[in-house]
């Protein structure tokens, strides 16, 4: 190769360079969704969910993303997302993002009020694809809620979802007063869950109680 076509195939050289160091940056980020359950009394619960916010921040690097979304009657709509990120590469950048994140979780846990109905399965399908979307390598989607799911007569959830490649963590899955009664039915909604995670391609499913063990929320 001359020097002629050599300047003329160094730019699609550079280009080639950028896309795939950007492609192998992606493929190695971290993208969490984490759905935090608002209806009834486990609207009472969410003050916890400010210690996992925390965490995942100090936790999360440059070019991870993170997203915070509250659990309503109906749950498949960005409106329901009280905030969300993409950190800069720039540490001062980053911390700035991280603070704001901090405030905008810190009001909602504030201000949140209950619901009526639990719509699990549109939180699921919403989170899905915001982790997609972001092109990260590790994707994961945390519920912070009972797993009661409870829906109107509207609302159709009764269908197959695709999870693929990515792993479910239910998080803070308190005990309703019947599971006291009967803990076959604590038992029988995990094992459903499970179920139906692993059914939609989910890469794992992993049940956290202890908040003092959150170092295994994000996969390394």
């Amino acid at each position: 190769m001359d020097r002629r076509d050599f300047l003329i195939t160094l730019p699609a050289l550079a280009a080639s360079l950028t896309t795939s160091g950007c492609a192998d940056q992606k493929s190695h980020a971290q993208a969490v969704y984490m759905l935090i359950d608002t209806s009834g009394t486990y609207a009472e619960e969410v003050g916890k969910a400010q210690l996992i916010v925390n965490y995942l921040l100090g936790a999360l690097n440059s070019g991870d993303s993170l997203a915070v979304a509250r659990v309503r009657s109906r749950s498949f709509s960005e409106k329901d997302i009280i905030a969300k990120a993409t950190f800069d590469g720039r540490p001062s950048q980053a911390n700035s993002q991280k603070r704001a994140f901090r405030s905008e979780m810190e009001a909602f846990v504030r201000t949140a009020r209950g619901s009526a109905y639990t719509d699990i399965t549109g939180g699921l399908i919403q989170g899905a694809m915001f982790l997609n979307e972001t092109g990260a390598g590790k994707k994961t989607i945390l519920i912070f809620s009972d797993m009661q799911e409870e829906l109107d007569r509207q609302t159709q959830r009764d269908f197959p979802i695709d999870l693929k490649n990515i792993r479910v963590v239910a998080v803070n899955v308190v005990k309703l007063k019947t599971d006291n009664i009967d803990p076959r039915r604590y038992l029988g909604r995990l094992d459903d869950w499970q179920k139906r995670v692993k059914a939609a391609g989910a890469s794992e499913w992993l049940v956290i109680n202890d908040i003092e063990h959150l170092d295994r929320l994000l996969r390394t």
